[in-house]
């Protein structure tokens, strides 16, 4: 059929998020996750610190509560922080 407009399938945009280490050594994220939104963002920066924390402990034997990982947007705007204290619950 000429002139017939088929209907457009938009594909979901994704949103990509970037994860910025701050501890010892600052470690800036250039290729991102995608992830559908920001429950998902925040929820992958909680196990980065997670990871970073245990590593840390494990290798040094210490960690420092007050690091952080930043939670940036694709556009450069830094959305949330997960400080590792936020991560993990020390308990006595």
């Amino acid at each position: 059929m000429r002139g017939a407009s088929w209907p457009l399938k938009r594909s979901p945009v994704v949103p990509r998020f970037y994860f910025h280490l701050y501890n010892d050594i600052d470690v800036s994220d250039d290729e991102g996750v995608e992830l559908p939104h920001w429950d998902a963002a925040r929820a992958h920066a909680v196990r980065l610190a997670r990871f970073t924390f245990a590593e840390t402990a494990k290798d040094e034997g210490r960690v420092v509560l007050h690091h952080r990982i930043d939670i940036e947007d694709e556009k450069g705007s830094v959305l949330g922080t997960v400080r590792f204290r936020d991560a993990v619950r020390v308990e006595d």
